[in-house]
């Protein structure tokens, strides 16, 4: 990732405590961190984030900062959802996760989530008449939300109230985190 200075900037990524695919979550805390953006990891609980690779092998464990009832979304610039099939089948299911996505992409701020992180989006409603990318088996739950689905490294729409920045897997990080530094670095 080419840096841009986005030491103004605030990202928040939520998360399960585990299941997360661990390069969706390590590794674009540590690119936007390097550069220069806060980014505050919520997890569903205080304790360690076990992370997996591929859905199965035990990955790193990520110190959450804070959990997700202790969150203000309105303090955040993009709010970043990471994938792992696990990480995401749960997190549609917690009220609390919805009503921050639902606090983002209603007051216009950027939306960016990747592999099975579009599950969660889907299930907060806000994906109608949006186009978006995700793992190839999420692509039916998204057309049956209204949403277009393409089968492309990033997509990036700017046609709703919130810019939305969607990639398929841990594949497209890079395409991904270019899309996230063109939006913050606005």
């Amino acid at each position: 990732m080419t840096h841009n200075d986005l030491s103004d900037r605030r990202v928040l990524a939520i998360v399960t405590n585990y299941g997360v695919e661990q390069d969706e979550l390590v590794v674009p805390v540590r690119e936007l961190r390097e550069a220069g953006a806060e980014v505050a990891v919520a997890a569903t609980s205080a304790e360690p984030i076990r992370t997996l690779v591929s859905d199965k092998d035990p990955g790193v464990a990520v110190e959450p900062t804070l959990v997700l009832t202790d969150v203000d979304p309105a303090g955040y610039d993009l709010l970043l959802v990471p994938g792992g099939t696990l990480n995401a089948d749960s997190l549609r299911l917690n009220d609390t996760a919805l009503a921050i996505v639902r606090s983002f992409t209603t007051s216009g701020r950027p939306v960016a989530a990747i592999c099975h992180g579009p599950w969660l989006l889907v299930e907060a409603d806000v994906v109608r008449d949006r186009t978006l990318t995700s793992y190839p088996s999420v692509a039916t739950d998204i057309r049956n939300a209204g949403g277009r689905w393409l089968d492309e490294s990033v997509v990036r729409d700017d046609t709703g109230d919130f810019v939305l920045i969607t990639s398929r897997n841990p594949g497209d990080i890079k395409d991904f985190l270019g899309q996230i530094e063109t939006v913050l670095g606005r």
